[in-house]
C-alpha cells in the first residue's frame, strides 16, 4: 500500500515539510485472533518491514500481541526509574536528564540479560524493579570493592548477578488492564505559584489575622 503524506501540520515549517516524500510504502496484513476470551477477531497489522519472507505474517502476530512488554517499559522508565515528573528547568538540561534515565536504564537491562545468561533464563522473566532494589542493596559493597583487586570485584559481580536472578516474575501472557488510578487524589489546590511566594502569602494573610 502507498500512504500519501498528508496536508502540512501547524508544527511542522514548509521546508521540512516539502523535504519529505509524497508517499511511503507500508505493509497492511490481515490477522485472525483464534485466542478465546478475545473481543477483536480479525485485526489489521500495518508495517513498514515489507518483505514477508523476512517478517511473516505470523512474526507480525507476535510481534503485536507482544505490545504489552512495551508498556512495562514504558512504565519502568517513567516510574521505577522516577522519570513521570522531570525537574530541570532549562530546555538543555531536561534533555540531560532524559539522556541520564535512558543510559540508566539500558545498564540496568544489560545486568539484568547478563543475570539472564548466567542462569540459562529468559530476560524477560526477571523483575526490573527486583533489579534496581538489588543494585541498591549492593551499593555500599560496591563503593568499597572498588579499593579492592580485580578478583573481588569479580566475585562481588558475580554474586550481584545471581542476587538478580533470584527476583523472577511470572508468566504472564494476554494481560489487560483498565488505565484508571487505583487510589482517589486528595483534594489539594494545584501549585500554581513558587513555593517561596505561596509561603510569602501565607505569611502575610496570618499576620493579618
Amino acid at each position: 500500500m502507498k500512504w500519501p503524506k498528508p496536508a502540512c501540520p501547524r508544527s511542522m515549517d514548509r521546508q521540512t515539510y516539502k523535504s519529505l516524500p509524497d508517499y511511503f510504502e507500508v505493509r497492511e496484513t490481515r490477522v485472525r485472533v483464534a485466542k478465546p476470551g478475545f473481543r477483536s477477531k480479525e485485526i489489521i497489522v500495518v508495517t513498514t518491514l515489507l518483505d514477508p519472507e523476512m517478517a511473516t505474517k505470523e512474526d507480525l502476530a507476535n510481534l503485536y500481541r507482544s505490545r504489552w512488554n512495551q508498556e512495562l517499559d514504558l512504565r519502568d522508565i517513567k516510574v521505577t526509574l522516577q522519570m513521570d515528573v522531570l525537574r530541570c528547568k532549562t530546555p538543555e538540561l531536561v534533555h540531560k536528564e532524559i539522556w541520564t534515565h535512558i543510559l540508566a536504564y539500558n545498564l540496568i537491562r544489560t545486568v539484568m540479560a547478563q543475570a539472564a545468561i548466567r542462569h540459562e533464563i529468559a530476560p524477560r522473566t526477571i523483575s526490573f524493579k527486583g533489579t534496581v532494589q538489588t543494585l541498591e542493596a549492593f551499593q555500599p559493597l560496591i563503593s568499597f570493592q572498588d579499593q579492592r583487586g580485580e578478583t573481588a570485584r569479580q566475585q562481588l559481580y558475580e554474586h550481584l548477578l545471581d542476587a538478580v536472578a533470584t527476583h523472577r516474575v511470572a508468566d504472564r501472557p494476554d494481560r489487560i488492564e483498565p488505565r484508571m488510578n487505583k487510589r482517589r487524589r486528595k483534594k489539594v489546590e494545584w501549585m500554581l505559584k513558587p513555593r517561596w511566594q505561596l509561603k510569602r502569602d501565607m505569611t502575610k494573610r496570618l499576620s493579618k489575622n
